[in-house]
């Protein structure tokens, strides 16, 4: 993957952010942890579809960005704290994350969450179903007559399939299925994905309205040029948008 070239920095936009050479550095956060949306590759560096996705919204907002890496379950308060400056982790927009941080405009249509299992014959409705803690799955799994085994990083909810601690795992489509059709015990539950959250957007501090715009209207290029859409399709994120 080819290294963020920057073109112009751009003048203080919070107090917090870095400073590299006189400059305003823009820290993106991720988990790092979740392929094929984000993850840390063989030579230690932030890859996936997101690390694509950051990079070139960086290159078109004309921002000086850095890469670092959070475990998911403060993700939020960290960023609120001025540890990092953006989140691109797959977060899902939703009215409870709004309430604390601002989004950009999705880079990302909902993905479908899936259920993973030993079999199909599995009890979704009333068995132990694991979810990464803090998701959008597990609030929706918290919602039904399901119960919930939350854990803190999505290979976690895997294990505990495959152990039988956990009947099936809720999570994002596009992360399952490339376990499903790897590992010979586990398979994607037929016809019972579901449907959630907003899409997926970079989250910044409310007050961080100018950054917010920036990468807004670096999304909006994106899509008008037909390079998201790409990405989206060569890392099989979801649906690309129309």
């Amino acid at each position: 993957m080819k290294n963020l070239i920057v073109t112009t920095a751009v003048a203080a936009l919070v107090s917090t952010m870095a400073m590299a050479d006189g400059h305003a550095v823009v820290r993106l956060g991720t988990e790092g942890a979740y392929p094929p949306w984000n993850f840390i590759n063989d030579a230690g560096e932030v890859d996936g579809f997101e690390r694509e996705v950051g990079d070139e919204l960086c290159a078109r907002a004309e921002l000086t960005c850095e890469w670092v890496t959070n475990e998911w379950d403060s993700i939020i308060p960290n960023l609120v704290s001025g540890n990092y400056d953006v989140i691109i982790a797959g977060m899902s927009i939703t009215e409870e994350r709004d309430e604390v941080i601002d989004f950009s405009e999705n880079y990302s249509q909902p993905d479908p969450s899936s259920f993973l299992a030993a079999s199909q014959d599995v009890d979704l409705e009333g068995g132990v179903i694991a979810a990464q803690t803090g998701t959008i799955q597990a609030a929706h799994v918290a919602s039904t007559g399901a119960t919930l085994l939350e854990f803190a990083t999505p290979e976690e909810t895997v294990a505990a399939v495959k152990s039988g601690e956990a009947d099936a795992v809720l999570a994002d489509a596009s992360f399952l299925a490339p376990i499903a059709e790897s590992d010979a015990e586990v398979e994607i539950v037929d016809g019972a994905d579901v449907l959630l959250g907003g899409g997926v957007a970079a989250g910044v501090r409310e007050s961080d309205a100018e950054l917010r715009d920036k990468l807004t209207a670096a999304v909006q290029s994106m899509k008008a040029d037909g390079s998201l859409n790409e990405l989206i399709v060569k890392w099989e994120i979801g649906v690309p948008f129309e």
